[in-house]
């Protein structure tokens, strides 16, 4: 809500009427002090409730009980943990404690489902509060953001009645025990009457009423193996490896044409991934089946790259280990092909792209085992490359029997073998573009503020869900996959996606995440039938020219042929359908004919029952961990200018060069450094559109405002075909517009508009990104539209630009003049060719320009400004004149820090 200055404020009464739970509980006496001596009074009996449930439902065989025992006593711990440290006292360890509360409330239901005993009144008591509970979380998380993200009048209320529902369901669905303690009886026997005296308790349930089968225990029938689920972990692991690899080698082999300005030659090393064209040859083909764990140790190469810090080894190894990677699990998939453990290797893939999608969504976009990462940016390089080697060990060196498999003779003799290749190619790149990095596309639905889609924190955890469904889907559905209807409802959301923003576009983003992650399995056993060289090796292939493609819509300005699919991001979109489409129908003949040759014998839906229940395991294990994810991640939204007390503002200007330093180390944790210690309020960051294969699927914006605490605002995003912009504010972002300027010969160029609130007062920020020098009339027309946008704004307004031009020369004239209203920060810094700050309504206090060190190819230029101030004079003054508090900091004085200092002038220049 807002005053009538147009200053967000929160609501209260009569808006806000019904305390939530935390209102009611407080933090300091006496309010927390009654509520954590009832808590302390329940813990008896709680304790009591868990014991009772495992001694009534435990079984010769089964440790299915013993862990629901478990997790019921660590729910019973964490309760008094969040309970008794409240958010006041530690807010990390109250929030820590509180998610693993909510997290383990799943298994502790599924746990009470599946071991319940035979009674239909209580399982349908349960099943109806754990539907409510699980239920009342979508409401739940959707009117909290309305709340503290929106600030919509009366969301809190709402937001009060679904958590308090939730407690009285949470607290009935373990009530609802009292009906299968009916017949459950304690004795007290007394040790003096008796020789051996004992306490026991008897369950009147007969021992055939024990053993009757359980609501959803089928599943989990069989006594649970550690050494089969240590088995499911090394094989998703070692699929994590694999999407880890692939997604690491367009990011590396971007930074040389990214330094050379056109290609640099090294793009042929995306052919490494059409390895398994190798196995066309019969010797080659023996030798791969035959060595297969040495070909997996082969693709650790890339996994060791982070150790050489010289860019062209780090893009050798990586080339190296996915040439390895491509044709290891292309031999697998064959070899496996008519086994069980061939569903075991596709459900190893798919969950494997998962566990990937989380580990950058845990880490802002970056992939923790990159060769872009190290122990200094947040890598984990050392503990991904242990946790691999361990992997293979488990998985290829223990002592297995494989079935004798013919490598010369292959059922697929028909000539649908390409068709099958052409559908795993567009599902490949499909997974790779859209689904590698949960927030993709979200970025793509994104239209600025006030917020009106999905954030990529918490709503990053939908995505990773959707993938969830589609892969149980595609262990339990194969038919419903694999059918025309299914491939229709995928068409669409890919249509939603494409055309619309918000919330329309993101629903048809999951529901197509959901058909790419269904039809997986079946894709790659369509192909697994055919000969593997020319089959997987064909796949592959495909896959590399939509990567091209997929780069030539927006770099259309440096590549040959770029006109041909310049903006046609559409284009690629359909194209990518409809070779799914074709792959469809070969799945779909595979599925329809019932010779043994036509079809692997592992009965696909596929997965044993008992493997299946591990792979759910994992599944399971890896949405918590997103969830988790998601909930520590959620904004706070209670950021602070760093001079809040003079009403100043500082802003910067920073082309960042796609967040990878000049020797290609992803750079955001020196830019935040930067950004922190020069103090900056606002901060536009050009080049900044990471949300593409070959630059990682990434979002540099991500880690900077959470670590930095600020609002973010990522400009128009991958599917409008621009090098990007963003805009970083202390300040609440009340409204953003993004805007394409005219480009008819060269690339699209970026901007954001965006009012923030300085301090009660609107301040209008625009964020510009111009075209190169070669395209002269773009950048003249480009000069004029942001004129025109500057100058139709009623407010005062700070333009943060990359403008290529020389000061007060050409197009310069069009940015500062009569119409525009505004002023040049300082109009005789001569030695300006692309970045400017410009200004107008505010009181210039001071100007700096930063040395860049070896983060990117530009300086870092710095403004600062009083809101409501006076209009400054054009003369400069002396830093001892200026207020302590209205001084840039004296660290970069000189020769500075870490690389960066004040240069050009040597020092800041204030003005009075």
């Amino acid at each position: 809500m807002k005053d009538k200055e147009g200053s967000i404020v929160i609501s209260g009464y009569p808006q806000e009427w019904f305390p939530s739970v935390s209102a009611t509980i407080g933090d300091r006496y006496p309010e927390r002090s009654v509520f954590q001596i009832c808590i302390a009074l329940t813990s008896g009996p709680r304790f009591l409730l868990v014991l009772l449930w495992y001694y009534l439902t435990a079984r010769p065989g089964s440790s299915l009980p013993k862990f629901v025992a478990f997790t019921g006593i660590a729910r019973t711990f964490l309760c008094g943990g969040w309970v008794y440290i409240t958010s006041t006292d530690d807010h990390d360890w109250h929030d820590i404690f509180m998610i693993s509360y909510l997290v383990l409330t799943l298994p502790w239901t599924l746990g009470c489902l599946a071991t319940s005993p035979v009674n239909a009144k209580a399982v349908k008591y349960r099943k109806i509060l754990a539907g409510l509970f699980f239920g009342t979380l979508v409401p739940l998380i959707y009117y909290f953001i309305q709340h503290k993200v929106h600030r919509v009048p009366g969301a809190y209320t709402i937001y009060a009645f679904f958590e308090w529902s939730l407690i009285l369901y949470d607290v009935g669905f373990d009530a609802v025990t009292a009906l299968d303690f009916e017949g459950f009886e304690l004795r007290l026997v007394d040790t003096k009457t008796f020789n051996k005296g004992t306490t026991q308790l008897a369950g009147a349930y007969d021992e055939d009423l024990k053993k009757a089968k359980q609501p959803l225990a089928q599943e989990f029938a069989n006594a649970f193996s550690w050494t089969a689920m240590v088995d499911t972990l090394s094989d998703v692991y070692l699929g994590f490896a694999f999407w880890s690899i692939l997604t690491s080698l367009g990011v590396v082999v971007w930074y040389f044409p990214l330094w050379h300005m056109g290609i640099s030659g090294y793009e042929v090393a995306i052919l490494a991934t059409i390895s398994p064209y190798l196995l066309c040859a019969r010797p080659l083909r023996r030798l791969v089946f035959s060595n297969l764990p040495v070909v997996y140790v082969g693709s650790l190469t890339t996994l060791i790259a982070f150790f050489f810090v010289t860019p062209e080894i780090r893009l050798f190894l990586t080339t190296t280990g996915l040439f390895f990677a491509c044709l290891a699990w292309a031999a697998n998939f064959s070899l496996e092909s008519t086994t069980n453990k061939f569903d075991v290797k596709t459900s190893a893939f798919s969950l494997g792209l998962i566990m990937s999608s989380i580990a950058k969504f845990a880490n802002q976009t970056n992939n923790p085992i990159w060769p872009l990462m190290n122990s200094i940016n947040g890598g984990w390089n050392r503990v991904g490359l242990a946790l691999a080697a361990l992997a293979i060990a488990r998985t290829h060196f223990r002592q297995t029997s494989r079935p004798a498999v013919d490598t010369t003779m292959y059922s697929g003799r028909d000539g649908s073998q390409y068709l099958a290749a052409l559908g795993f190619g567009g599902l490949l790149f499909a997974l790779h573009s859209l689904l590698s990095d949960s927030s993709t596309m979200i970025t793509w639905v994104w239209d600025g503020y006030p917020v009106k889609g999905p954030l990529a924190a918490p709503h990053g955890a939908y995505t990773i869900i959707a993938m969830g469904c589609g892969f149980l889907i595609s262990i339990a559905k194969q038919e419903l996959a694999t059918s025309p209807l299914f491939y229709i409802v995928g068409c669409i959301g890919a249509a939603f996606l494409q055309s619309f923003h918000g919330w329309w576009g993101y629903y048809g983003a999951l529901v197509l995440t959901v058909y790419l992650m269904a039809i997986t399995p079946s894709f790659i056993q369509a192909c697994a039938r055919y000969p593997p060289g020319s089959t997987f090796g064909t796949g592959f292939m495909v896959y590399n020219l939509l990567v091209l493609a997929h780069v030539w819509v927006v770099a259309y300005a440096f590549v040959p042929g770029g006109f041909l699919l310049r903006e046609r991001t559409w284009l690629v979109m359909t194209i990518m359908m409809g070779l799914i489409g074709v792959g469809l129908s070969v799945t779909m003949r595979n599925s329809a004919n019932l010779g043994p040759a036509a079809k692997p014998k592992s009965d696909f839906g596929g997965l044993k029952r008992t493997s299946r229940s591990y792979f759910v395991y994992a599944l399971a294990g890896l949405e918590l961990l997103a969830i988790s994810t998601a909930y520590l991640r959620f904004p706070r939204y209670d950021y602070k200018p760093y001079h809040e007390k003079e009403k100043m503002v500082t802003a910067g200007i920073w082309t960042v060069h796609f967040a990878l330093d000049n020797d290609m180390w992803s750079s955001e944790r020196r830019m935040r450094d930067l950004i922190k210690e020069m103090e900056l309020d606002v901060v536009g960051l050009l080049e900044s559109d990471l949300q593409r294969i070959i630059m990682g699927n990434r979002d540099m914006t991500q880690f900077l405002a959470e670590d930095l605490g600020m609002y973010a605002d990522f400009g128009p995003g991958p599917n409008k075909h621009t090098w990007g912009a963003a805009l970083l504010s202390k300040f609440p972002i009340v409204n953003s517009t993004h805007h394409l300027l005219p480009s008819p010969v060269g690339e699209l160029a970026p901007a954001i508009l965006a009012t923030l609130d300085m301090y009660g007062t609107m301040v209008d920020v625009l964020v510009f990104h111009s075209g190169q020098e070669e395209d002269v009339e773009d950048r003249r027309l480009q000069s004029l539209g942001i004129s025109k946008l500057m100058g139709d704004s009623p407010r005062p307004l700070i333009l943060l630009s990359y403008l290529v031009t020389k000061p007060k020369k050409g197009n310069y004239n069009n940015y500062v003049s009569e119409e525009s209203r505004m002023k040049d920060i300082d109009a005789t810094d001569w030695d300006r060719w692309c970045e400017y700050i410009l200004y107008r309504d505010l009181h210039r206090v001071g100007y700096a320009r930063v040395s860049r060190s070896s983060i990117t190819d530009t300086e870092l230029q710095v403004g600062k400004f009083i809101v409501g101030g006076k209009e400054s004079s054009e003369d400069q003054i002396d830093e001892s004149e200026v207020p302590e508090g209205y001084r840039f900091p004296a660290q970069f004085n000189g020769e500075g820090v870490r690389g960066h200092k004040y240069h050009v002038f040597d020092k800041p220049r204030y003005f009075p």
